[in-house]
């Protein structure tokens, strides 16, 4: 019990804080030290539980939130940070941090660790704990996506795409990791073309001084250094290349090197879709992608069905799905002679699942009408 009377004796400050402060009462303070108690309680017993200690960091969240609440509506004078202005937030990463200790193999633990340091703006923390956690779970790729989103979260490209990277060689067959890969890529795209336009540099331009750099400060060193390599007699070429989706394109092939199956590329098809990129980067690299999978598995029947359906992408309707349709029977069809009963199977479940879409959006449409 001397662990439990040395967590109420650091109570005290922060309790008595929060009363003089008018933010509790000296009722709600002895209550809050009662539930303390009974939490600590319960964590120094012998076999303590995960449960008790997500308890326990659940009721400091609620008392956080409440101090919060209280604070704002008694519009309080500003002033120097005193012990309560941090104190429960404070608990909550102790609480968590005990309970890592000693369920280290728990990853979901860990992760809601994270999640708490990244909603309470603990930037450092988050990345203590991240390194902590991938060093015991080296082989959780969802570990290191969660870690490269905080680095881009805070403008660190580089240091998410070596994260990435890092993931990749210790888990190469994650699809997770690779799809997560390529979106970062093509965010690195997007920030570029957006910083550039900003600066009026052209793709074909060599690069100028930049105007910015005096507003923003230190700010702008992590892009300034992701932009380096782009400068120089062959500054303008690789500037290019960058914006055609080159570096998109090979982490695509080595992607196809790494796992040569069909729902790869349904993924990575998924992310290129769905990213707000130029149409002529999708198109670009969607081609590039139907190339790799025709080197990749040449005689998959799935995957030629795959390779034909690109002729009917997302909401294409009218004359368009007509002449989609008709170049994507083709294509399938040129390779029946090939493939044979493998190819016409793959190809009646495509037509099967075209017909029952048709039929769904025309029942929606029947009943909207």
């Amino acid at each position: 019990m001397e662990r439990v009377h040395f967590q109420q004796e650091q109570m005290l400050d922060e309790l008595r804080d929060l009363v003089e402060k008018g933010l509790f009462t000296d009722q709600e303070a002895k209550q809050i030290m009662k539930k303390r108690t009974a939490f600590e309680s319960s964590l120094v017993r012998r076999v303590a539980k995960k449960a008790d200690f997500l308890r326990y960091a659940a009721y400091e969240m609620g008392l956080e939130q409440l101090r919060r609440k209280r604070a704002a509506r008694l519009q309080l004078p500003p002033g120097p940070a005193t012990v309560s202005d941090y104190a429960l937030v404070r608990r909550q990463f102790h609480i968590f941090e005990r309970a890592v200790k000693k369920f280290k193999s728990d990853v979901g633990l860990w992760v809601q660790y994270i999640q708490v340091a990244k909603r309470e703006g603990a930037r450092a923390l988050v990345g203590r704990i991240t390194a902590r956690a991938l060093q015991l779970h080296p082989n959780k790729p969802g570990l290191f996506i969660l870690a490269a989103s905080h680095e881009l979260d805070h403008h660190s490209p580089s240091a998410a795409r070596t994260l990435l990277q890092r993931g990749i060689r210790l888990n190469p067959e994650s699809m997770d990791m690779w799809k997560e890969y390529v979106k970062m890529e093509l965010g690195f795209i997007e920030s570029l073309r957006r910083r550039w336009d900003v600066l009026g540099i052209k793709v074909s331009e060599e690069k100028r001084a930049d105007p910015s750099r005096e507003i923003l400060g230190e700010e702008m060193e992590e892009e300034e250094e992701e932009e380096r390599e782009y400068e120089g007699d062959a500054g303008a070429e690789a500037r290019r290349r960058v914006m055609e989706g080159a570096i998109v394109e090979s982490v695509i092939s080595s992607a196809a090197k790494a796992i040569p199956r069909l729902e790869l590329f349904e993924g990575i098809k998924g992310v290129l879709w769905n990213y707000p990129s130029p149409e002529s980067l999708r198109t670009r690299l969607l081609n590039h992608l139907y190339e790799e999978l025709r080197r990749t598995l040449p005689r998959d029947a799935r995957a030629v069905v795959f390779v034909a359906s690109r002729h009917l992408p997302e909401g294409v309707a009218g004359a368009a799905l007509v002449e989609g349709l008709r170049a994507a029977n083709a294509e399938i069809s040129a390779r029946m002679p090939e493939l044979g009963g493998e190819l016409k199977g793959a190809y009646r479940e495509w037509v099967e699942g075209w017909t029952a879409r048709e039929m769904d959006e025309d029942l929606v449409g029947g009943q909207l009408r």
